[in-house]
């Protein structure tokens, strides 16, 4: 009971719910680009492999500087850079709604991607400072809060972009001003609560110190990590990338109409990240890495066969297991490295991007090649690579799980 108090008390659900709400904010305009693609494809007679090379530059950009980000934030935390991040997403914004050529397309999303990795090494410090003793839940919160923003991206592009045309992602740009306002906000907090953080750990016997690793531990948690990130984005980015050319090329399905497909296959995801979270504050990370790497298998083999009604279903199943380990992974890291919190969140979040505009990438080559329902029946074997979980070593149960 006493535990428990403690550990509610030491929760700052306020900021989480706006840091979540943040996130929030920042993956919608993201997931803005993906949403796009059919009507910049028209309007800029773009082919698939440009499309994949779209994906890429933005979710490079966006990879590249969160690991830097994130290591000068761990040595001087910086509360207000998130801020920073955001007026590069407002003029990438900006400048997508006006580009007329395939390269002002790429610059914009590059700025995008920028904004993206500014933002997140520091947000999720704060995320963990603010956790209290309930790492799952606060994950659960800031990610859901990612995971919902594009999952709105799809709707605001079959009810805004798609009948409005390409410059109306300019009006997007009120949603950044609102996200600086909050993250501002967010800022003015930190330095309370991280304090309070360190008097935490201090309480609870580590003396301000976090406990250490074996080097060997460490690379090898982390490798694992890492191919586990890369077949579950593989498989997600399938989706944000091709889903709705999928959709209208085997199913006739109008724009509109497959932009609230995916939109489910977000929402799946979204639910599927908090879930994730709370789950593995009582079961355990590893325990939950394993149901969701290795569980949507027989389903993904299935879909490449489904007719529409089933390939909802499969879609939504699918992405609400596979999207319910990144809160563990996340905290898996951090258990790894707990002193290298802006670190690990610029390296996942950065990862997330990176992979995932490498397998764009090849996806939009294999889409071009072989054609979009192609890219489905190899994906499908993608969840395998989940085996190597095995490999990860057993920390402590207060720890890693």
């Amino acid at each position: 009971m006493t535990t428990a108090t403690v550990t509610r008390s030491g929760t700052h659900l306020a900021v989480l719910v706006v840091l979540g709400l943040t996130h929030l904010l920042n993956d919608l305009m993201q997931s803005l680009i993906p949403a796009a693609y059919p009507i910049l494809k028209e309007s800029a007679g773009l082919d698939f492999v440009q499309i994949g090379m779209i994906t890429m530059t933005f979710q490079i950009a966006g990879s590249l500087l969160q690991p830097v980000v994130g290591t000068l934030t761990d040595r001087r935390p910086m509360p207000y850079s998130p801020v920073v991040g955001m007026m590069f997403t407002l003029s990438g914004l900006v400048s997508l709604a006006y580009a007329q050529s395939y390269g002002t397309i790429l610059v914009s999303v590059a700025l995008i991607g920028i904004g993206s990795s500014i933002f997140h090494p520091e947000a999720t410090r704060m995320a963990r400072y603010a956790a209290g003793g309930r790492q799952g839940l606060a994950q659960g919160i800031f990610q859901v809060g990612g995971q919902a923003g594009g999952a709105l991206g799809p709707i605001a592009a079959a009810l805004i972009i798609v009948p409005c045309g390409q410059p109306s992602l300019a009006g997007f740009a009120v949603i950044a001003l609102l996200a600086m306002l909050l993250l501002s906000w967010i800022g003015s907090r930190q330095r309370a609560i991280s304090a309070e953080f360190a008097a935490r750990r201090a309480k609870a016997g580590q003396g301000g110190a976090a406990p250490r690793h074996a080097p060997a531990t460490i690379a090898v948690g982390l490798v694992v990590l890492t191919l586990l990130m890369f077949a579950k984005n593989a498989y997600g980015e399938s989706f944000r990338s091709f889903y709705t050319f999928y959709l209208m090329e085997r199913f006739g399905l109008s724009i509109p109409s497959a932009q609230v497909m995916l939109f489910l296959f977000l929402v799946a995801a979204a639910v599927g990240v908090l879930i994730g979270g709370i789950v593995g504050d009582r079961i355990g990370r590893q325990r939950v890495i394993w149901i969701s790497v290795l569980g949507p298998l027989p389903l993904t083999l299935m879909l490449p066969y489904a007719d529409l009604f089933w390939t909802g279903v499969l879609t939504v199943a699918i992405n609400l297991i596979m999207a319910s380990a990144f809160a563990s992974i996340l905290i898996y890291a951090m258990d790894l490295l707990p002193n290298r919190i802006g670190l690990i969140g610029g390296l996942f979040y950065g990862l997330n991007f990176g992979l995932g505009g490498i397998a764009a990438a090849l996806l939009g080559v294999l889409a071009e090649s072989y054609g979009v329902e192609t890219v489905y029946r190899i994906c499908a074997f993608l969840p395998l690579i989940g085996l190597l979980a095995w490999f990860l070593p057993r920390l402590e149960p207060h720890q890693g799980g």
